[in-house]
């Protein structure tokens, strides 16, 4: 018997196939495929399902712990506090920005975008400042699409 790999014969039929695939040299006559066996026991067929429907995806119910209404309503008021108080904050332009950015976001005020701008160009770290320029862009981009 050849153990060497058959790397160079054209495969052509199902015996040529099981003959390289058991590394048979071709003297041997290939082994012959098993019958399939029969039996009198009736094969059960599943019944056939009905095509399934497509739902459009629905929006996950919103659930709000206790008390999270509260805590929403004294946000609220606190941000509506907060706005007058800024410009009195002595803090450095950079969180000072941060703060307009917060109570912008937060409040969905676009009149507080125009301060917030003018804080961003107090900025002396430019790479801070591109980053404050590129969310005052991004906030009157979401203003003008709203």
């Amino acid at each position: 018997m050849n153990i060497q790999p058959v790397n160079n014969q054209p495969v052509s039929d199902d015996n040529d196939l099981a003959k390289v695939l058991s590394g048979a040299d071709g003297d041997a006559p290939a082994a012959p495929a098993p019958e399939p066996e029969v039996t009198d026991t009736p094969v059960e067929v599943a019944p056939e399902m009905p095509p399934l429907e497509e739902t459009p995806p629905s929006e996950p119910p919103v659930t709000t712990p206790a008390g999270h209404e509260e805590l929403e309503a004294i946000k609220k008021e606190a941000l509506e506090e907060l706005k007058p108080l800024v410009d009195k904050l002595e803090l450095p332009p950079e969180e000072k920005f941060d703060i307009l950015l917060l109570i912008i976001r937060s409040c969905d005020d676009e009149e507080l975008v125009d301060k917030a701008h003018k804080t961003a160009t107090e900025i002396v770290d430019e790479t801070r400042k591109a980053q404050a320029l590129l969310d005052i862009i991004k906030e009157v981009d979401y203003f003008s699409n709203k």
